[in-house]
């Protein structure tokens, strides 16, 4: 069994790949893409596996364990790819005419300012073995990256050197533990266990240490995928009933492994420290990576195009994949930024014809519903009984928002007093009532604009009840 560090790759895992790239750069540089906005001071936030000595005390992980059923057959092979960034810290230093060089927090270019940074270099551990080889004991394979520093010229106009880039890499230490262990049950399945975990022997001075310190030396975005040249992965979260029990001994910690690559197949798994369904994809409406996902491509797209030139000129010099979101948002043509607007995809499944002006999408038959065709002799109510009285609008009530409702500022209206201004039906038949918060000094402005909260008949109390 040996562990290789080729960049060939697993074909099966192509498709599952592009999922595992977007857990990498997750967060990556957050918009607006510049090394001085302040949400771009503390990164690396998934993943993040620091060495073992600096981990307890500062509440971050030296490990993650990912335990999965799987169902081998014959001479099965495993293959594995640990995938994980290995921060470098960026200096930038201007020439001097001696020959010199200087430490700067700025170099001014025309279409860029470098500044200090962070990059991610992508690293890939990969490992092929024997099923029944790791069943029979276990494999370990230890993996180092060497310290390293590199320097990049910087040329102004005419190609003279105004400036350089250093670029300083701490040792990063690891190791791949791997286990299987077979199962009693009806059916024959193993247990894979496979533990990734930061060895680096950096000893921190004392408590004063920063993680800022402890990332060049840590593994960021750790995570992993397998494949089984012949066989089957189980679900984690909707396995066979039969192996229900088994699913439930499993334990993973800081990682959560899916079924990946295209639906239908059980061969691929990508454990990742972000929590997915099976078969995660990227939408084919988006136009590319913009790293920050915690926003929706569209807003962000927008925004990036109306940062003033300035701010571009510093987006470009922080980082080059900065650099591609400016150019993505700055030369998307309107037929794809109009894609990002929305998607339907419930459609695909239910009923219709295929439409060849709509690409895949499908136009169903007849519409879900047509308000042309609603019965006028049968409006809907106006008034609903809520404890047997009746609630229209007007009615005085007292808010008791349910367990149901997720949104977090419904405890502040617990017990307040509101008075209805409408009772609404929805075409599936629910029953909604519009409020006004009694001493809600927008309460005329939301009557005005008909801005209301809304709440279901089971969450008041008519006012003569409460």
């Amino acid at each position: 069994m040996t562990a290789t560090t080729t960049t060939a790759g697993d074909a099966r895992f192509a498709t599952a790949r592009q999922v595992a790239d977007a857990v990498l750069f997750e967060g990556y540089v957050l918009y607006p893409y510049r090394a001085s906005a302040v949400k771009n001071r503390m990164r690396w936030q998934f993943g993040v596996l620091t060495p073992p000595a600096w981990a307890p005390a500062h509440g971050e992980h030296s490990f993650q364990r990912t335990e999965i059923l799987m169902e081998p057959r014959g001479a099965a092979t495993l293959t594995l790819e640990l995938r994980f960034l290995h921060a470098q810290r960026r200096t930038v230093q201007q020439a001097h005419p001696d020959g010199t060089f200087e430490d700067v927090a700025e170099l001014h270019l025309p279409d860029r300012v470098l500044v200090p940074w962070d990059e991610g270099v992508e690293e890939r551990i990969e490992v092929s073995v024997d099923v029944a080889e790791l069943a029979a004991a276990g494999a370990s394979f230890p993996f180092t990256r060497a310290a390293r520093e590199e320097a990049e010229p910087v040329l102004g106009e005419g190609g003279r050197t105004v400036g350089r880039l250093v670029r300083r890499t701490e040792e990063v230490c690891g190791v791949l533990r791997l286990s299987a262990a077979e199962l009693d049950g009806p059916y024959r399945v193993v247990k894979l266990t496979a533990v990734v975990e930061n060895t680096g022997p950096w000893d921190p001075d004392g408590d004063l240490a920063t993680r800022e310190e402890a990332l060049p030396r840590s593994l960021v975005a750790a995570h992993l995928l397998l494949g089984l040249s012949a066989g089957s992965f189980l679900s984690m979260t909707d396995p066979p009933e039969w192996a229900r029990g088994a699913v439930g001994t499993c334990e993973n910690r800081h990682t959560w492994p899916v079924l990946a690559g295209e639906p239908g197949r059980a061969d691929v798994v990508l454990s990742s420290p972000i929590i997915l369904e099976d078969h995660p994809a990227i939408a084919p409406e988006s136009a590319g990576a913009m790293y920050d996902a915690t926003e929706i491509d569209e807003i962000l797209a927008l925004r990036t195009a109306a940062l003033t030139e300035e701010e571009k000129r510093e987006a470009r010099g922080t980082d080059p994949r900065a650099a591609a979101v400016i150019d993505l948002a700055d030369t998307m043509p309107p037929e794809v930024l109009e894609r990002l607007h929305g998607a339907v995809r419930g459609l695909r499944e239910i009923t219709g014809e295929a439409d060849p002006d709509a690409g895949a999408l499908f136009r169903p038959e007849t519409p879900w519903w047509d308000p042309a065709g609603a019965d006028p002799q049968d409006p809907a109510p106006d008034h609903v009984l809520v404890g047997g009285v009746r609630v229209g609008a007007g009615s005085r009530v007292v808010l008791r928002p349910g367990l149901r409702r997720t949104d977090a500022q419904d405890l502040f209206l617990q017990g307040r007093s509101a008075q209805v201004e409408a009772v609404l039906h929805d075409v599936d038949g629910g029953v909604h009532l519009a409020v006004t918060v009694d001493g809600d000094p927008g309460a005329d402005i939301r009557r005005e604009q008909g801005r209301f909260l809304y709440f279901q008949p089971d969450e008041v109390t008519p006012a003569e009840q409460a």
